[in-house]
């Protein structure tokens, strides 16, 4: 077990067989499922692990109580990736008083808990605090970050702020990997959607000496973290990162791709740092992420069944349903005998808030001509004066 402080254990899991969290997001290099228990004069335990480590969680407690009782269970978020163990601990210890929001007491009873006792239930609200002794627990709430029944917790003696699903990322613990990249495909998939809500977290904790965030997924932050708390600030005001151009092609027999790499190319002689990602092999939710990280966007695609090239169209749908905004985008539709794709591109995203539609819309006709270069040199022109 990990120490977060001379008194702060982490006992969560790495868990290192799964493929998908939560049955669609690829996770190659796993998933941690962490909680944290405090060991000083009163045992407080944060969450529970999804019900997959739940013997080797259970063990990990164990190891830590070394034989004393256990106080309380906090329960931040219900998620079953966290509330998985919930019976677990509460058989290897009913002594436990339960503690979690009005919202998550009348959630409770969906995830099959057995019941608990009114006298071992403690309800908090918006600055309610759990006073130790040596320390005082304050609870935030944190609705639709991303779940309604949020809270998050701040402990005022080692200064951690136990952030639930905030600042979490796919991957185990000890995995060697860039926390952004990973966070960011966390965040804007299972999170993207709630901007406004995780605004209004970053304004509360904007108030607390934070000096370690200890989130349900990923690892621990202790350092920079600035440039953590940065990132969700624009990410959740839905801000590109980067000047960077990003190219999203859909191509079914090639030519497409063609048309794709000669829009870099053209960019790219213009000064311009282009991505380029082929989304009928690229991880769709890399894909959305990287839509999020990028302020401008060339869309090219096929046109397929009077519509849009399905690979195309599920990553168009998913930025739909997660509040994609603020962006410059360009498209490029091919199409045989009766272009369709542009058309479908914008009905999928009409919803969508403050997109600029940079023109022209390109058409290619099966496959790349001279005659087409001057609309892509005009696009990218345009594209980069957006």
């Amino acid at each position: 077990m990990e120490k977060v402080s001379n008194t702060v254990y982490s006992v969560g899991c790495d868990d290192y067989t799964i493929d998908l969290f939560e049955s669609q997001y690829k996770v190659p290099n796993g998933m941690a499922y962490n909680s944290y228990l405090i060991k000083d004069g009163k045992n407080v335990l944060m969450d529970t692990v999804d019900q997959r480590k739940g013997d080797e969680w259970l063990a990990n407690v164990e190891e830590v109580l070394n034989g004393e009782p256990l106080d309380y269970l906090v329960i931040q978020h219900l998620e079953p990736d966290h509330s998985g163990s919930i019976d677990k601990i509460l058989r290897a210890h009913p002594e436990a008083k339960v503690v979690a929001s009005v919202k998550a007491w009348t959630m409770l009873p969906n995830f099959e808990v057995t019941p608990v006792p009114e006298d071992h239930r403690i309800a908090v609200k918006e600055g309610d605090v759990l006073d130790l002794g040596t320390r005082k627990l304050s609870f935030v709430t944190a609705p639709m970050v991303h779940w309604p029944e949020v809270i998050v917790t701040y402990d005022d003696k080692d200064k951690i702020l136990f952030a639930a699903d905030a600042f979490g990322k796919f991957g185990t613990r000890d995995a060697e990997e860039p926390w952004d990249d990973e966070a960011r495909r966390y965040f804007i998939n299972i999170v993207g959607k709630y901007g406004n809500q995780v605004q209004t977290l970053l304004k509360k904790a904007a108030g607390l000496d934070i000096q370690t965030i200890a989130a349900l997924h990923g690892p621990l932050l202790t350092e920079n973290l600035g440039h953590y708390i940065r990132l969700y600030d624009t990410w959740s005001k839905y801000e590109p990162e980067t000047d960077e151009i990003l190219i999203l092609v859909a191509s079914i027999h090639g030519h497409t791709n063609v048309v794709a790499d000669k829009m870099k190319e053209i960019l790219e002689a213009k000064g311009q740092k282009v991505r380029l990602l082929d989304v009928t092999r690229q991880d769709m939710h890399e894909a959305v992420a990287q839509c999020y990280r990028c302020g401008k966007i060339v869309l090219i695609a096929c046109s397929y069944d009077a519509g849009l090239f399905p690979p195309m169209e599920r990553v168009l749908l998913t930025l739909s349903h997660k509040n994609f905004q603020n962006r410059s985008i360009g498209v490029i539709q091919n199409g045989s005998w009766a272009p369709s794709a542009a058309r479908t591109v914008k009905s999928i995203l009409e919803g969508c808030k403050n997109l600029t539609w940079v023109d022209p819309v390109v058409t290619i006709t099966t496959s790349l001509k001279d005659k087409d270069l001057p609309a892509m040199e005009e696009l990218a022109d345009h594209l980069i004066e957006a």
